[in-house]
């Protein structure tokens, strides 16, 4: 992986924890705060760092970033800046998933719920504009990876990310990762 930082990417609610957690497991040295702590949505767990957040103002963290992995939410990919390398492992899920998974999550919080249209839409262009973008940033290589393919064939795409990193992984630990019981929020569609 040379000096490139290892950034796990993608909507919440797309498998970013699940990737921190096949990374941790396969050796890949995780770095994150254990603030957000496991709970019924994340049994395993966040995998984050809140400094994280406040990168457009202080991106010191990077320097501790350096042989690690550290999620990086899509929006925030703006905010990297562009005198680091990055290897971005970006999580793709079915669009229903995540919101499904979203909704869950906040009607289990007592949050309000934005109307389903509304969230779809603005992902759609979040990912539409950010998919536009990232090509033109020469200090961004990134590898899509699908969450749905994820399930069901952890195998091919573990060889595929230990290959886009440059590094030996236990790619048995990482696919261990891997519990279809947690795959709670299927698209009953396809």
């Amino acid at each position: 992986m040379d000096t490139d930082i290892l950034i796990v990417s993608g909507l919440p609610r797309s498998g970013t924890s699940l990737m921190m957690a096949m990374l941790d497991r396969g050796g890949i040295p995780v770095l994150t705060d254990e603030l957000r702590t496991a709970d019924t949505d994340n049994p395993r767990g966040y995998y984050e760092l809140e400094r994280v957040k406040q990168t457009k103002q202080d991106s010191s963290w990077l320097s501790e970033a350096r042989g690690r992995a550290v999620k990086v939410i899509s929006s925030l990919l703006y905010d990297l800046p562009p005198s680091e390398n990055y290897r971005v492992l970006f999580m793709q899920r079915d669009l229903n998933e995540v919101l499904t998974s979203q909704e869950k999550m906040l009607q289990r919080r007592g949050q309000p719920l934005a109307p389903r249209d509304k969230m779809r839409s603005s992902f759609t262009i979040h990912l539409e504009r950010l998919f536009e973008w990232i090509p033109h940033q020469p200090h961004i290589r990134l590898l899509p990876v699908n969450y749905n393919q994820l399930m069901s064939d952890a195998e091919s795409i573990v060889s595929c990310i230990a290959q886009f990193i440059g590094q030996d992984v236990d790619a048995d630990r990482m696919c261990s990762a891997v519990d279809p019981s947690l795959y709670r929020n299927r698209n009953p569609v396809g």
